[in-house]
C-alpha cells in the first residue's frame, strides 16, 4: 500500500471556546491509502491537550509510511495497529487517521459501507448533540436560536458565570435537551456545589467535571450528583476503562485519543461489559472523521458528532444530520464524496 498526506486547516464559523482555551482554526492532515487504483482516506486532528500537533502528526506519518510499502491492501487491521505502535507508542490522532484509511479501502475493495462490515444497522444511529462553546450569554442564547432543528444541545461549562450561560440558553431553548460539559475545569467540591446549582436546567448528564487524573474525585462527584457523570479526558484508551468503570457513569470515546475504529471498538465492548453507557465524541474535524466515527454509532447511547457542523468549510460529504439523527451514506467504505 501507499500511504500520502498533507495538511488540512479548517477555519470555524466562530470562535470555540472551552474551559481550557479557544480554537479559531483547526490544523489537521488528511490521509491517503492507495492499493491498485483504490483509495481510502482518513484525518487526523490533533490536540495538543494530548500531546499531538499537525507536525508530530506528519512526523509519524514519514516515519510509518516506508513501512507500509512492504505490506499489501489485505494486511489484517490488527497487524496494521501493531504496526502503528511499533513505530511510535503515542500519536493517537497519526494513527486513527490511517486506521480509518484502511477501513474505508476495505470497504470499498469489498465493495460494502464500514457499518455492514462491523455487522451493525445504520437505522440504529442516535442522535448527536450539537455543541455550544463558552461566550457572552447572548451569544449562547442566539446559538442555541439558531441551533433550532438541533434536538440536543451539548452546552460548555468551567466559568463563573455558568448559571446565567445555562439560563440563557434554556429560555431559548425550552424544548432542548441539554448536557454540559466542564472539560475539567472544577476541583471535586466546586463540580459538587456546581452541578447542583445547574440541575434546575434539566440536564441529561455532566461529562468530565474534574481533572482527567482524579479518579476519586469523579467518583466523589458521581456519588454526591444526581446527574450521571460521563467520562472523557480520564478515559483515552482501552486499557482506561475498567480503570474508570467504578467512578463513572459511562465513557466518551473519540477516535482522536484512542487511536481509530479498531480499538474505539474494544473501548465499547470493554464499557458494555462493565455496565458503562457509551458516548463517542469528536474534535473539530471535517466529515472524513465525523462520518468514519459515525459508522459506529448504532452501538452508542450518545453521540456528539458535530466538529463538522462547526466549520466554515467541509470539503467532503458523507453523515448527515436529519432532525438530530445521524444519517449514514451507503456507498462502499467510508461512503466519502468531495464537496467541490
Amino acid at each position: 500500500m501507499d500511504l500520502s498526506y498533507e495538511p488540512l486547516d479548517l477555519r470555524l464559523h466562530e470562535p470555540f471556546t472551552i474551559a481550557r482555551g479557544t480554537q479559531l482554526v483547526a490544523q489537521n492532515v488528511r490521509v491517503t491509502l492507495s492499493h491498485d487504483g483504490i483509495t481510502g482516506s482518513g484525518e487526523a486532528a490533533p490536540e495538543e491537550h494530548y500531546g499531538e500537533l499537525q507536525a508530530t502528526v506528519i512526523a509519524f506519518l514519514n516515519a510509518f509510511s516506508p513501512r507500509l510499502t512492504e505490506y499489501p491492501a489485505t494486511v489484517p487491521l490488527h497487524t496494521l495497529h501493531q504496526l502503528m505502535q511499533q513505530t511510535a507508542q503515542l500519536n493517537p490522532a497519526a494513527r486513527a487517521a490511517v486506521d480509518m484509511a484502511a477501513y474505508d479501502l476495505l470497504g470499498k475493495r469489498l465493495g460494502a459501507p464500514v457499518y455492514e462490515l462491523l455487522g451493525l444497522n445504520p437505522a440504529h444511529t442516535p442522535r448527536t448533540s450539537y455543541t455550544i462553546g463558552i461566550d457572552e450569554p447572548e451569544v449562547m442564547a442566539r446559538k442555541a436560536a439558531q441551533a433550532e432543528k438541533d434536538p440536543i444541545l451539548k452546552v460548555k461549562v468551567g466559568t463563573a458565570r455558568d448559571r446565567e450561560n445555562l439560563a440563557s440558553v434554556r429560555d431559548e431553548r425550552p424544548d432542548a435537551v441539554i448536557r454540559v460539559d466542564a472539560n475539567s475545569a472544577w476541583t471535586p467540591k466546586q463540580a459538587i456545589a456546581r452541578i447542583a446549582e445547574l440541575e434546575e436546567f434539566k440536564l441529561e448528564f455532566v461529562e468530565q467535571p474534574v481533572d482527567g487524573r482524579d479518579l476519586e474525585g469523579l467518583g466523589l462527584v458521581r456519588r454526591a450528583s444526581k446527574l450521571p457523570i460521563i467520562a472523557d479526558e480520564s478515559c483515552i484508551v482501552p486499557a482506561d476503562v475498567p480503570r474508570v468503570a467504578p467512578y463513572v457513569d459511562g465513557i466518551n470515546i473519540k477516535l482522536m485519543k484512542c487511536g481509530g475504529i479498531y480499538p474505539a471498538l474494544q473501548m465499547i465492548h470493554l464499557a458494555r461489559a462493565h455496565h458503562l453507557s457509551v458516548m463517542m465524541g469528536c474534535m473539530i474535524e471535517s466529515s472524513i472523521a465525523i462520518t468514519a466515527a459515525a459508522h459506529l454509532s448504532p452501538l452508542l447511547d450518545y453521540a456528539d458528532l458535530d466538529g463538522n457542523l462547526l466549520i466554515d468549510h467541509d470539503p467532503y460529504r458523507g453523515v448527515t444530520v436529519r432532525d438530530g439523527k445521524l444519517c449514514l451514506p451507503s456507498a462502499p467504505g467510508l461512503g466519502l464524496q468531495s464537496a467541490a
